[in-house]
This record gives structure tokens, C-alpha cells and sequence, in this order.
């Protein structure tokens, strides 16, 4: 399956406040908020959506094809990109600008406070889909993951134009996005992926209730945290995939790129829907354990042992044949 993901590429500056944002909050003074968190860590890592997505299919043995814009100083990203399995030949360099920044602290009950300075990424609004699958030799799903806005409009419109599926992702940008923009990259989509606050935004900003939204779309994907994840398809009884134990809690940022990397990855194996979202949980759980988006390591033998402690020994059977982690 020739999967094409668009989106942001970033660098990550990953920050720890070691109290609760919550305590320095006056509830009836929030419109004129001034405040300075003194931070305890700085972690800069590698990061953006669509890197992350693709850093968690090639983790489970897939390549799947980045599509976004950078800055010159993406050389030793592409290289560690390309050495996890990611294809990077459709990722456009900038003459005039620097990779995209994403800077978030998160505090000891890991609430997030974060900013996104997207410097290339302004530039992903130039970029043609029909090259990428003439290399490929054709696109079976495009994944419009949050990224400039006229770029999402843009990649989401030549899919509709050109006849490819698509995924859409718009997470972080649901809140800079008018109700117009957000219903045209969500109707006649082939899934919807959001989180449960993300999906109350959608519904609020496009008019749409849920029951239109599924009107709209083939499959509606919503993650719920702790409480795992639902699937949706009209007509048809919500699938609900209970979350992956992790091991520790480390850092949450990027859960829900791997979430959709993993998923991704069942859709590309032909797995059931179910299976899709149990492995996007498991992956999930990796990224949780670790401080980075692209810092956790899997084992094939220990993957497959989590899976089915966590789902059970009908998962790993189908699961198995499919799986290809760098290491045994």
C-alpha cells in the first residue's frame, strides 16, 4: 500500500515545569494572563506530525512517503529519517527558511503549554501531490496531517481532483482554521482522526453533528487518552480499543502521532479496523516512555509479547505475519 503522509516536519523543544500550570491560574483573570514557568529540563529532539507518523511505520518495518517542507539544516534529520525506513525524496528544502520549531512544556500532571514557529513549513503550500505518486507509481491513502493551513486546503483538494484517498488529521490546527476550511478537508474523506477534544472543536466549527460528520466520511477515528480509542463507520456499531499499558510514564507529546503511525500501519497490512487501532495504542504506549517522539525502540519478539498481553493471542496471530521491527 503506497502511502503518502503530509504534514509538519519540526524540531522538538520539549521542556519540564516540575509544579501544575493550574496553580498559577486566576480563573476570572485569564483574558490578561503574564507568566514565566521556571523549568527544570530541555530536551530538543526531533519531531513535526507527518515525521513522527512516519517514524512510527518504519519502526514496525513499512517506508512510507514524508511530504512536507523544511529548512537547510533538515541534513541530519533526513539522514536519521532515512535510516528508520522513512522516505524523504519528496520533502522540499527551503532556500529562505529554518525547519519548523515546536517548543512545549508540560507540567507534573502533564497538562501542555506549547507554541509552533512553522518557518519552511509555509512553504508546504507549494508542493504537488501528482509528482509524488508518479515516483511511487501511484497513492493509495494521503494522510493530511496538521501543517500550513492553505497546505492541508491545498493537498486535500488535489486529492479530491485527482481521485486519491485521504486521511484527514488536522489536530493542532482546528483552532486556527475557520468552519469552512475544516469541512472542506473532512468531507469525503476516507478517515477522520482526531482526539476527543479535537472532535468537539470539529463538530462546533463545521455545524456538523457526529451523525453528519459519519455522513461524511468512511471512518471516524477519535482517541479518548486513558480510555483508549473508538472507531466509527456509518451504519455500523462503534469498535472501542482499550489502551496499551505502558510501561512508565515518561512524556506525552507525539502519543497521538504514533497512535496514527501504527494505525496506518494495520491499514497498510489489511488488517481489520480494530486490529489498526490496537497497534496504533501499543505504539502509543512506546512513545509514552520515553522523553522524544522518535526515541523509543522496538523489539519484534517484545512488540509482539506486549500485543498480546494487551489484546491477546488472536491479535499477535494476525499482527505477526505483517510486523517487520528493525530488531529481533
Amino acid at each position: 500500500m503506497r502511502i503518502a503522509v503530509t504534514g509538519s516536519i519540526a524540531t522538538d523543544h520539549l521542556m519540564t515545569y516540575p509544579g501544575l500550570f493550574s496553580s498559577s491560574l486566576v480563573a476570572d483573570r485569564l483574558d490578561k494572563v503574564s507568566l514565566s514557568f521556571l523549568v527544570e529540563d530541555l530536551d530538543i529532539r526531533r519531531g513535526g506530525v507527518a515525521a513522527n507518523i512516519c517514524f512510527a511505520m518504519g519502526a514496525l518495518g513499512l517506508s512510507p512517503s514524508l511530504v512536507g517542507a523544511v529548512g537547510r539544516d533538515f541534513d541530519d534529520y533526513r539522514s536519521w529519517l532515512d535510516r528508520h525506513g522513512v522516505d524523504t525524496a519528496s520533502v522540499h528544502v527551503s532556500d529562505l527558511r529554518h525547519t519548523a520549531r515546536f517548543l512545549c512544556t508540560t507540567d507534573a500532571d502533564h497538562n501542555q503549554i506549547a507554541s509552533f514557529y512553522p518557518g519552511a513549513m509555509s512553504e508546504a503550500r507549494d508542493i504537488e501531490l501528482a509528482p509524488v505518486a508518479a515516483r511511487l507509481g501511484g497513492l493509495d491513502l494521503v494522510l493530511v496531517g496538521a501543517n500550513d493551513p492553505e497546505a492541508m486546503v491545498r493537498h486535500t483538494d488535489e486529492c479530491r481532483t485527482r481521485g486519491f484517498a485521504w486521511a484527514a488529521d488536522p489536530s493542532q490546527q482546528l483552532a486556527r482554521m475557520e468552519g469552512a476550511e475544516i469541512r472542506r478537508l473532512i468531507d469525503g474523506a476516507a478517515y477522520l482522526f482526531t482526539n476527543e477534544y479535537e472532535a468537539g472543536l470539529t463538530e462546533q466549527k463545521t455545524g456538523w453533528s457526529g451523525e453528519q460528520i459519519l455522513d461524511r466520511v468512511q471512518v471516524r477515528v477519535t482517541t479518548h487518552g486513558a480510555k483508549g480509542s473508538v472507531v466509527e463507520r456509518k451504519g455500523e456499531p462503534p469498535i472501542q480499543v482499550a489502551c496499551a499499558q505502558e510501561e512508565r510514564k515518561t512524556d506525552p507529546t507525539g502519543v497521538g502521532d504514533a497512535f496514527r503511525g501504527g494505525f496506518l500501519a494495520g491499514l497498510a497490512w489489511g488488517l481489520p479496523l480494530e486490529r489498526c487501532a490496537e497497534v496504533g495504542s501499543l505504539i502509543a504506549a512506546h512513545v509514552i516512555e520515553t522523553v522524544g517522539t522518535q526515541e523509543y525502540e522496538m523489539g519484534q519478539a517484545r512488540f509482539l509479547e506486549r500485543l498480546g498481553d494487551a489484546y491477546g493471542p488472536e491479535a499477535v496471530a494476525d499482527v505477526a505475519p505483517h510486523v517487520r521491527c528493525p530488531r529481533p
